[in-house]
């Protein structure tokens, strides 16, 4: 992998973003190259539960803590359809391979497995994406929009969408306390 590339990345948005989209946010990178990136803000939960999207997309599930499960908001593009960001397993109809570890899914197969119990184990599903052109991440970067650490799965999953941000910060060792909104260049 290009040591530039960010792709299993969380980016975490600085203090001083005020784009209400990305605003407290962390998003993990899903793809990025010379083209541009695309990923999934992981720690925004909605009022959308579960079963009323697997409703809308007529999918049956019995589990009442599947069905409560929130639906996060993924970003501003494409809101109306879903990304689920998952442990890697499993053979599904449109996945991209982030890393060994996870994968994104676009299918509705993997909605189908996940109600009937057969899908992965652990997984978010969002609706909508993050998505920025050619160098324009790179330039958000440098302006001190973004912090970058490398992704977690298990920090991931396992962490709750209020303590995502200070336990990515944590991460990198330091304290969100410690973040300055002014961006220093050598």
């Amino acid at each position: 992998m290009d040591s530039s590339c960010l792709a299993g990345h969380f980016l975490i948005a600085m203090p001083a973003m005020q784009d209400p989209n990305f605003k407290g946010t962390v998003t993990y990178l899903c793809e990025h190259n010379e083209d541009g990136a695309l990923g999934v803000v992981v720690n925004r939960p909605t009022a959308l539960t579960m079963d009323t999207l697997f409703e809308q997309i007529e999918i049956v599930v019995a589990d009442l803590a599947l069905s409560q499960r929130k639906v996060h908001f993924g970003g501003p593009v494409s809101v109306e359809h879903g990304f689920v960001l998952h442990r890697s397993h499993g053979s599904w109809n449109s996945s991209i391979s982030v890393s060994d570890e996870l994968s994104l899914t676009t299918s509705k197969d993997i909605l189908e497995a996940v109600a009937n119990g057969n899908g992965p184990r652990e997984w978010l599903l969002t609706l909508g994406y993050a998505g920025w052109g050619a160098g324009q991440l790179e330039e958000e970067i440098a302006a001190n929009a973004w912090l970058t650490v490398p992704a977690d799965a298990d920090l991931l999953f396992a962490t709750p969408a209020e303590g995502l941000v200070d336990a990515a910060i944590k991460r990198l060792g330091i304290s969100k306390f410690a973040l300055s909104n002014l961006a220093g260049h050598a």
